[in-house]
């Protein structure tokens, strides 16, 4: 082109350039982009597992190939702005605009990896998402807490990979960094013990596996339904409505009773009886009347056992077993054994006795005097059957 000197050539040679870019840019460029973008829509319907078809389809490819493709017009228009400054003589200014985007390329090629990058990452979280819950479904031992903590593990490993790899396509130096990430370590370790505590007990929890999920717990004095466990946190509703956070390393660190876990629970509930009632008899009326309680389940069989001489009664203490415990199904089945043996016992006219006090009087040095009772001393003294 540098030899077209006439104003003519140069008017021609002008209009051609103009044609040739618009071809390009306008035709050619888009219909290369629709081309690649039916390919990857065929490959993308026959990737398995659905999880990584799902990871593909979420990607924004259309935004990104967009890009590129005003990226490539751009390019197109730039070369034909250097293809006129040679048409009409300004050749030096055509080699300072080659050198500019000369050097403008390793930023344009380092931007698309990257984006190429971030684009695998998500993917490849995807697809250790659909894994994790494929194994989870597979495993009895795998709950809902731990397939999280386990996925989030996961994607911070495969971002942080990635972010080493950008890194290092932008040439950044990565001993120093590394050595300031690990000085920046060690000074959040020592401001944030208690919660680096609490996540590293999170990794305890999820290995021991105490509590999960839906659970019935009492831990560090506190006693609820665990509705989530995070790795810094555990969740708990309690029965009155409130909602309780415990650090984690609290947990790992308290007694946790669990009221969930075995499927079963056995509560107890005291009864009194008159001392002058056939204890055997009672037994055998409030053992016949629990078994006919729907919430009480037959295989433990309930018990009645005595326990003691209280003050006014003979102490028989209930022990019944419940299914699939929780709060409503505990306090419905004391409720209705106790409606059950009191009714039980009304009806076999076993008497559950009142507190009582039995005064006896006796003539001693060193009692007190009654009014109007001459040399009769009486003392009161409790009895066996007094509360």
């Amino acid at each position: 082109m540098e030899g077209v000197t006439t104003t003519e050539a140069r008017l021609v040679a002008t209009v051609a350039v103009f044609l040739v870019a618009t071809l390009t840019a306008g035709v050619a460029v888009p219909l290369a982009a629709r081309g690649v973008r039916g390919v990857a829509s065929r490959a993308t319907e026959r990737l398995e597992p659905e999880g990584v078809r799902e990871a593909v389809t979420e990607v924004p490819w259309a935004a990104g190939l967009a890009l590129f493709v005003r990226g490539l017009q751009v390019v197109v228009a730039l070369l034909t702005g250097v293809g006129l400054l040679v048409v009409w003589g300004r050749v030096d200014l055509a080699w300072a605009a080659l050198a500019v985007l000369e050097r403008s390329v390793p930023f344009v090629v380092r931007s698309v990896a990257t984006l190429a990058l971030l684009a695998g990452a998500y993917v490849g979280t995807k697809l250790l998402e659909d894994r994790i819950g494929r194994l989870r479904a597979r495993s009895k031992r795998m709950d809902q807490h731990e397939e999280g903590l386990l996925l989030r593990v996961s994607q911070v490993l495969v971002f942080s990979l990635a972010t080493l790899v950008v890194l290092s396509v932008w040439e950044v130096e990565l001993g120093g960094l590394l050595v300031g990430a690990g000085f920046l370590g060690i000074v959040v370790g020592l401001a944030a013990r208690q919660t680096l505590g609490s996540l590293v007990a999170g990794f305890v929890l999820m290995l021991s596996r105490p509590l999960e999920i839906g659970d019935w717990v009492l831990v560090d004095g506190e006693e609820g339904i665990v509705t989530d466990i995070t790795i810094v946190n555990t969740h708990l509703r309690n029965f009155d409505g409130e909602f309780v956070v415990i650090p984690n390393d609290r947990v790992a660190n308290s007694v946790v009773t669990n009221r969930t876990r075995e499927g079963k629970l056995r509560l107890r509930v005291e009864v009194g009886v008159d001392y002058e009632t056939d204890t055997e008899f009672a037994e055998r009326v409030a053992r016949e009347a629990i078994e006919g309680v729907d919430a009480v389940a037959e295989t433990p069989a309930p018990e009645v056992v005595p326990t003691g001489f209280a003050d006014s009664a003979v102490t028989l203490e209930t022990r019944f077993w419940i299914d699939n415990p929780v709060p409503p199904r505990k306090w419905g089945a004391v409720r209705d054994v106790v409606h059950a043996v009191k009714t039980a016992f009304e009806a076999e006219g076993i008497k559950i006795p009142y507190p009582q006090r039995e005064l006896s009087g006796r003539t001693e040095e060193g009692g007190f005097r009654l009014a109007g009772a001459e040399g009769t001393r009486l003392t009161a003294s409790p009895s066996a059957n007094d509360d």
